[in-house]
């Protein structure tokens, strides 16, 4: 079963990384917090955008980036950075995979991107569009991931009842 793992490098933005944590409950998603964060987990405006999601969320944060890699020994990780040659969908996303998403303000820093050169994505913009906002970005690239699993474990099929009109 696909078990995909989203990591946020440092979040500046509350709301934001509640809006993440309810897309990878609603997609049984790992959320991976590197700190510092720019706000405390327990503030409204994290509950607010999570909803009543937050309590279910499988979520584990670090003290820093080396820890992170410590704690996660052979990760498979790929880096959403607007730095990247290539785009999110050029890539083969494994089932156990990481994808890293820097601070809203900065990204990732650039010493971390270039020793990972070969995983490096971007999402195409157009111009000089600095980037999309952090959830938006975490969705796109997600959500591929997923498709290239097959969508995995996730429910497939809705359930649409036609009105009658007499």
């Amino acid at each position: 079963m696909a078990k995909l793992n989203i990591v946020l490098y440092e979040p500046e933005i509350p709301s934001n990384t509640g809006n993440i944590g309810r897309t990878c409950v609603a997609t049984g998603t790992r959320l991976h917090l590197i700190e510092p964060l720019g706000f405390r987990l327990n503030e409204k405006a994290i509950k607010r955008a999570g909803m009543d999601y937050w309590s279910d969320l499988d979520v584990t944060t670090y003290v820093n980036y080396e820890e992170f890699l410590e704690k996660n020994p052979g990760a498979k990780i790929y880096m959403a950075t607007t730095k990247s040659r290539q785009t999110y969908t050029e890539v083969s996303y494994e089932p156990d995979c990481y994808i890293m998403f820097g601070k809203e303000s900065a990204g990732i820093p650039e010493e971390i991107l270039v020793n990972h050169p070969d995983t490096c994505v971007r999402i195409p913009m157009i111009g000089e569009t600095r980037s999309l906002n952090l959830s938006n970005s975490v969705a796109i690239v997600l959500y591929e991931a997923l498709r290239q699993n097959n969508f995995d474990h996730m429910k497939l099929e809705g359930d649409l009842h036609r009105l009658h009109w007499d």
